[in-house]
Formats: C-alpha cells, sequence, structure tokens
C-alpha cells in the first residue's frame, strides 16, 4: 500500500504531505465510490435472474428505488471527493505561493532573461492533482478487486479480465516509453520559443520602429514549428496506443459477452452473470484505460515536479540572519571580483575603496569598464565571485535583504516602473505616505511636473510607465530611489534621458541628499552632475584605476588624455 512518508522529503513533497489527510479521506471516499460503483451490475444481475424470471413488479420497483439512491448517494461522493482534492491543492498553493514568488525574482537576478515557470509548474501539478487524471490512480487498487468479484462468477471472466489487464497495463507501458522523451524535448522547445517570444515584446518598441518584425517573426516561427513537431509526434504517438487500448477494452468487453453467452448455453452461467461480468469487466480495465487517456497530462506534472523540485533546491530558504543596525551609509569594497550570472568572465577584478558616510561619489570609466556590475555587486544584486562589500563594517550578505532595502535607494539604467499612479510608484509600491512621497518628489525636483498631470499624483502611467517620457520616467524612478530618506543611494546614469531642466533637478537632488547625510553613488558619463562628487572612482577594463578627491583623479584623468594625444 502506497505510503506518503515513503515519498522522499522536499519543499514540495512537504507541502504535499501537510495535505496528506484531504488524500487519505478522498481515498476512503473512493472506496465507497468504488463499491457503488458495483451497483448496475448488481442490478442487471438481478434484473435478469429475479424479475425476468418472477415477472414481480414489486420486485422491479424496489430494485430501481435502491439503485436511484445508490447512484444519488455515489454522486454526492464524487463531489465530496473533488472538493477535498480542489482544497487539498489549494493548501499546496497556499503554502508555496509566496515561497515562490521570492524564488522567481531570485532566480531572475541569477540567471537574467530566463523564466522560471514556478508558478505554472504548480499550477500543471494543482491541475493534476485535482482534475480527473488524479481518480484513476485512486481507482487502480480496486482493478484487483473487480477481477476477484470476476473469478467469482466463473474463472473464465477471472482469466479473460487478468489477460485484459495486462494487455492494457503493457500498452500503458508502451506509451511511457514512447512518448517520454518526445514530450520532453515539446515542453523545452515550447520553453525556448516562449522566452524568445517574451524577449521581443519587452523590446516591442525596437521591433516596430526598425522594422525587425518580420525577422522576428521568422525566428520565432522556427522555433515554434520545432515545437509544434515534436508536440505533434508526441500526441500522435500517444493518440495509437491511447485509442488502441479504449478499441481493445470495448473489444474485451464484448468478448466478455461472448465467454458469457459460451458460459449460459453450457448451463454453467445465468444471464444476469453475463451481463454483469461484462460491466464489471468494463469498471477494472476503465482505470487503465483513463490512465493511457490521461498519460500525457501525468507526464507534464511530472515534468513539472521536478522542474519544481530542482528549482527549490537550487535556490533554498535563506537562514533568517541575526537582526543587524541599519547602516548608516559607510561602505567597504574589498578585494572585490564579479562574474555576470551565466558568464564565466570576470568583468570586476580585485577592486578595494573605501566610502564615508554621507559622501558622494562619481564612477566614471569607458564603456564595459565594469561600473554597472559593480554596482549591482555593492547592492546584494549580484553576489561576488569573491570578496567583500561592506555596509558600516558588516559583510551585506548578513542584513536581512527585505529590511535592508528600506535604507537603500536605486536607479538603474534601464528604468521599469509599474502599472499604477504615480504616487504609488514613488512609494515603491507599498502603503503611499503622501507626506513622504510629496517629499521625495520635491527632493527630486518632479513635483512641479507631477503637478501637470491631469490627476497629478494619482495618475496612472500603464504599464512600464508607457503613458511617460523617457525623462519624466528617469525622474519619477529618482523620486522613488530617494522615498524614504535611503542611507545609501546608487544612481546609474541617472542623466542619461534627461533635458538640461531635468539635469539641474538631479544636481540639485543630489546636493539636497548630501545636506542631509546620504551617501550617493553616481555613475555617469557625463561630468555636469559630478560637481557635486567628493571622490572619483575610474574603472577601466574591470579595474580600480584610481580613486581620490575628485579633482585629483579629474586632473590625472584630463593628464593622461592630452599625454595619449600628443602620442598619436
Amino acid at each position: 500500500m502506497f505510503k506518503f512518508n515513503s515519498i522522499p522529503k522536499n519543499e514540495l513533497t512537504e507541502a504535499i504531505l501537510a495535505s496528506k489527510s484531504a488524500f487519505y479521506y478522498a481515498a476512503l471516499v473512493s472506496f465507497f465510490i468504488n463499491l457503488l460503483m458495483l451497483t448496475p451490475s448488481l442490478y442487471m444481475l438481478q434484473v435478469y435472474d429475479r424479475v425476468l424470471a418472477s415477472r414481480s413488479h414489486e420486485t422491479l420497483y424496489m430494485l430501481t428505488l435502491v439503485i436511484v439512491i445508490f447512484f444519488a448517494v455515489m454522486g454526492c461522493l464524487e463531489f465530496i471527493r473533488s472538493r477535498l482534492l480542489v482544497r487539498a491543492g489549494l493548501q499546496i498553493d497556499n503554502r508555496l505561493r509566496n515561497r515562490l514568488f521570492t524564488l522567481v525574482f531570485s532566480y531572475a537576478n541569477l540567471h537574467p532573461g530566463k523564466n522560471a515557470q514556478a508558478h505554472n509548474d504548480l499550477m500543471q501539478i494543482r491541475q493534476f492533482m485535482t482534475g480527473t487524471p488524479i481518480f484513476a490512480f485512486f481507482d487502480l487498487p480496486w482493478v484487483p478487486i473487480y477481477i476477484g468479484i470476476l473469478f467469482l462468477f466463473h474463472p473464465y471472466f477471472g482469466i479473460f479480465a487478468i489477460f485484459a489487464g495486462c494487455v492494457v497495463f503493457v500498452l500503458a507501458m508502451i506509451n511511457e516509453w514512447r512518448t517520454k522523451t518526445k514530450l520532453e524535448e515539446s515542453n523545452k522547445k515550447h520553453q525556448a520559443s516562449s522566452v524568445f517570444l517574451n524577449g521581443a515584446l519587452r523590446n516591442s518598441e525596437i521591433v516596430a520602429a526598425m522594422g525587425m518584425q518580420e525577422n522576428i517573426r521568422l525566428r520565432w516561427h522556427d522555433k515554434h514549428v520545432e515545437f509544434c513537431k515534436e508536440q505533434t509526434a508526441a500526441s500522435d504517438e500517444a493518440g495509437v496506443w491511447s485509442n488502441l487500448s479504449k478499441s481493445l477494452r470495448m473489444l474485451f468487453q464484448s468478448l466478455i459477452l461472448g465467454i458469457g453467452a459460451y458460459l449460459v448455453i453450457e448451463s454453467e452461467l445465468t444471464a444476469g452473470m453475463m451481463i454483469a461480468g461484462s460491466i464489471v469487466m468494463g469498471r477494472a480495465l476503465a482505470p487503465l484505460d483513463m490512465l493511457i487517456g490521461t498519460w500525457k497530462q501525468f507526464v507534464n506534472a511530472r515534468f513539472s515536479y521536478h522542474r519544481l523540485v530542482s528549482l527549490l533546491s537550487q535556490i533554498p530558504i535563506p537562514p533568517k540572519p541575526m537582526p543587524l543596525p541599519m547602516p548608516q551609509g559607510h561602505v567597504g569594497v574589498e578585494g572585490l571580483h564579479v562574474v555576470p550570472p551565466d558568464s564565466r568572465q570576470l568583468v570586476v577584478k580585485n577592486v578595494t575603496f573605501n566610502i564615508d558616510a554621507g559622501e558622494v561619489v562619481g564612477i566614471i570609466g569607458p564603456s564595459a569598464a565594469g561600473k554597472s556590475s559593480l554596482a549591482r555587486a555593492m547592492l546584494g544584486i549580484w553576489k561576488p565571485y569573491s570578496g567583500k562589500v561592506r555596509y558600516d563594517g558588516a559583510d551585506i550578505e548578513h542584513y536581512d535583504k527585505i529590511e535592508l532595502g528600506r535604507y537603500i535607494g536605486y536607479l538603474p539604467q534601464d528604468i521599469e516602473l509599474f502599472d499604477g499612479s504615480i504616487a504609488e510608484n514613488i512609494a515603491r509600491y507599498g502603503e503611499v505616505d503622501s507626506e513622504q512621497v510629496l517629499e521625495a518628489a520635491k527632493m527630486a525636483g518632479v513635483h512641479e511636473m507631477i503637478l501637470q498631470f491631469t490627476d497629478g499624483y494619482d495618475t496612472p502611467i500603464g504599464p512600464a510607465g508607457i503613458a511617460l517620457s523617457g525623462g519624466q520616467r528617469q525622474r519619477i524612478a529618482l523620486a522613488r530611489a530617494i522615498y524614504g530618506n535611503p542611507n545609501f543611494i546608487l544612481l546609474d546614469e541617472p542623466n542619461s534621458n534627461l533635458d538640461d531642466t531635468g539635469e539641474r533637478a538631479l544636481l540639485q537632488a543630489v546636493l539636497n541628499l548630501k545636506a542631509k547625510g546620504a551617501t550617493v553613488v553616481l555613475i555617469t558619463h557625463r561630468m555636469s552632475v559630478l560637481t557635486a562628487a567628493d571622490k572619483i572612482v575610474l574603472m577601466r577594463d574591470g579595474v580600480l584605476e584610481s580613486y581620490g578627491p575628485r579633482n585629483e583623479v579629474l586632473q590625472a584623468l584630463a593628464t593622461q588624455n592630452q599625454q595619449n594625444t600628443l602620442s598619436k
């Protein structure tokens, strides 16, 4: 007998085990449902052997009333079993949904551009566990019981049922063997096609502006056709064995009538037993036939299960760190080496420097110098390959990330706003504190700009801030970065989309933050905003070339550039 305790322990199976009582009750209800499934056989047996022989109307009426009651009870039990399984699926979802939400974001940081599919996999498992396929597994233990009943009717019935069951079971195994690889390939190619299409949709403006739609369509078409070919091949293969199983089951039910007729002629069986035996034979083979018919769903659920278990094991629940005092703005970088996710190339190499609380530090350097990679490591988005990032002397990994986030402001190069109002975006999608929203907007110099919108701070900006210009999105994202008066703010190319007015507002915002004692790091190619900087970090080819007071570093850089020009 199957035992839940025999399942290998992991987060997913523990969530399933937490709902095992629902499955036990569903199994108990299935016991009574399968008992009641014998009702049609017993009814036919009594009608043929008693009612027709005695021609008694009263017996017929009573038998019919009993069978109606039994079928009504069976319908209620089917409903109860369905509800039990649906509730079990909901409990599993409740236990894992928040974990998976956090996991998907962690996975996105570790593997940018890849879709973890965690919630889709959980939905696939839920649909399997709460739908028709799972009923086949509850009914399977009854196959030998039904065969035993056929033996009670006549040994020939039992032997033929075993033969028929073996044939159907072999077909199920062949179906698994023939479709497993094809279904795996189909799933992989479907994921690749979906990831490619989602990536293209995220860049729909570029695709439309530069006439790339047809090229993208052709590339997606090739990937989609590969998926369709694999899926078609798998479905065709499964269809062969599924239809063969169904046809054979119907044939076996007819043949058992033939065997029964022979036994009736030989006076070894009654007509009622012949009909009842055919019905019981159908019930004995039904779970196997259902198993073959829903095999694809079972295989997909199994793939989802293994993917989800693998993902959960890759990104375990981090231990709750001991609470630390929130940082006041001192940042230390020690021997930092950074390798981007899904890469083997060092983009930041042995970088060491310290930023005192309240300082404004500019990070400059040519493109691909490692500036943004350094920023992601300083914020804890990417884990260092080696070395440390410290806030107030404590390793950043020792902080609770959610708590720490309240004290950090970040304006990335690729600005993403969320579907909602301007106020909700500035408030980081938390509870909107109107005073702090206004303070952040005024400090970022966007208060007057926001008032020009029809609904002011309540203006909906659409998905990804589509209703705003690039400069407007950047300025609102700056207000979001400084919302709540964080102690450490990192701005990556904060003036890339700004006009002169926006750049002046940005410079004033940095000066205001400096006056309030916040630590600010500016990554920029434009030198105008560096007038607020106390120190400069110069990066080149992932290496810290120089670090020191702003004027000294800029003067040394100018001298170096002048010498390089003269040498040419």
